[in-house]
């Protein structure tokens, strides 16, 4: 996490714009992450024909997390070369990095899956969500007081993140030395088209895939624009902009683990139709600020804190219904289908809104008293679709999972159409229960229903003569 925090932070937005870079190249930066996610199909389809993933993970893992380094030292070596030169060596380096990346992820949460249990994964992922966004929330801090304090110009202190994130990332994989490896479950006749077709012959794992899919493109119309319209438009220097982040993960970590505990109670379903019905209002806040640092910055602090929430309940719900719903043979190609198709689509929009973003430079409406530009427009478009991606999260099917009525009526007590039928106070319990009193005299054994309140017990009591046996229902 700390690798990927220091490579991914604002800074290499801010290093590529030093090399010449604009919105059509920030657009493709903002792609590579999801884009290179096919990649995954190609780890999917050996992992069919291995026993062992932890050497092949392993190695591909080592030369992902030490390409940043060369890339920052270089214009620094050569720089008479053309800046063009380098912003493109940044993309396809990036688009090496994020390839290996996504190569090295159905391998590793292919040997997760066989390794830990699956009564409580998603309380393990829960608090390991909270780890990974301290962690993260501790090293975008440490980055920015870097870059505050240093006085270094991008191109060094970008090279000076790169080397400290190669360190934590090497560092990461060795521990992995020491995790058992169970030997992977292949699919005994693994013909190429029939893996490949597998988690589509999957109903509900099928409406998981195109469901992803279509939020990743309503996602990545306006996400990988943020810091960029930040430092562009309303005028943030690049420790505010990272500190923000900072912020955010930290409103993760407050809430990850209850996040996982809630997975693992109600459901994966539930979860992602809560989390992706609220995530629109960041989109809504971008729109709405003003072109002020101080103010934007007020703002969006705690309403980028909720959006990580929401982000870590995708996550978990996303990784616990990808684990638990695929069979242990052809794993790696399920999680590969759940995550490689919905992150090309998410690659191809963000290239496409990184391409209109810098045709519609320039491109100004007024109303309302307020100058909207075209990062504006990006983002009004993103919140449509957000809000078509709520509208669509119910046709998810779990059928393990609870509904999301009965889970909101947990999580936040009561519905507020009941409290109106109630006095204030009354209705203490979330769901009024029954219980089934039965008398134990000696003549007759007659068993009544009748509605239980808490209250009740304290207003009749039985003698104690004839003490009555309570089952709940």
């Amino acid at each position: 996490m700390v690798y990927t925090q220091l490579t991914t932070s604002p800074a290499i937005i801010q290093f590529c714009r030093s090399l010449g870079g604009n919105g059509l190249h920030i657009g493709i930066l903002g792609a590579l992450p999801t884009g290179m996610l096919f990649i995954q199909f190609l780890s999917a389809l050996l992992a069919n024909h291995i026993q062992h993933r932890r050497w092949v993970w392993f190695v591909a893992s080592c030369i992902q997390r030490v390409l940043y380094v060369p890339m920052a030292l270089a214009p620094l070596v050569w720089p008479h070369v053309s800046g063009a030169v380098w912003v493109w060596t940044l993309l396809a380096v990036m688009a090496l990095e994020q390839g290996l990346l996504h190569f090295s992820t159905p391998l590793w949460l292919s040997w997760m899956g066989d390794y830990l249990p699956h009564e409580g994964l998603n309380k393990f992922w829960g608090v390991r969500q909270v780890w990974m966004q301290w962690l993260a929330a501790f090293s975008l801090l440490g980055g920015s007081l870097l870059l505050l304090k240093s006085g270094l110009a991008i191109g060094p202190a970008f090279l000076l993140l790169a080397s400290v994130a190669a360190v934590f990332g090497i560092a990461d994989l060795l521990f992995f030395l020491k995790i058992e490896e169970p030997p992977a479950k292949r699919d005994p006749n693994p013909q190429m088209f029939k893996v490949l077709k597998q988690p589509f012959q999957h109903r509900d794992f099928r409406r998981f895939i195109l469901f992803t899919s279509f939020w990743h493109v309503a996602a990545m119309v306006g996400a990988p624009f943020i810091s960029l319209y930040l430092l562009d438009y309303i005028g943030m220097s690049l420790f505010s902009v990272m500190t923000i982040w900072t912020a955010s993960w930290v409103g993760g970590a407050l809430f990850s683990r209850k996040i996982g505990a809630w997975a693992e109670e109600y459901g994966h379903r539930p979860i992602l139709i809560i989390s992706t019905a609220l995530k629109p209002l960041n989109m809504l806040a971008l729109l709405l600020i003003p072109r002020d640092p101080t103010i934007a910055m007020c703002v969006l602090v705690p309403v980028f804190m909720f959006d990580q929430v929401l982000n870590a309940g995708i996550a978990i719900a996303n990784n616990g219904f990808m684990i638990k719903n695929s069979p242990a043979q052809n794993r790696t190609m399920f999680i590969a289908s759940g995550t490689a198709l919905a992150g090309l689509v998410g690659g191809i929009t963000s290239v496409a809104a990184g391409y209109g973003l810098n045709s519609m430079s320039g491109w100004t409406f007024h109303m309302f008293n307020t100058d909207y530009v075209n990062y504006h427009a990006l983002f009004a478009i993103s919140f449509a679709l957000r809000v078509a991606s709520a509208v669509l999260a119910p046709w998810l099917r779990e059928p393990s999972a609870h509904n999301v009525k009965d889970v909101l009526t947990q999580l936040v007590g009561v519905m507020p159409w009941r409290v109106l039928r109630f006095p204030v106070g009354l209705e203490l319990s979330p769901r009024p229960q029954k219980r089934y009193v039965i008398s134990m005299n000696s003549h007759t054994h007659l068993a009544k229903s009748v509605p239980h309140h808490p209250l009740a017990d304290s207003i009749s009591k039985p003698s104690k003569e004839k003490q009555p046996m309570v089952v709940s229902s």
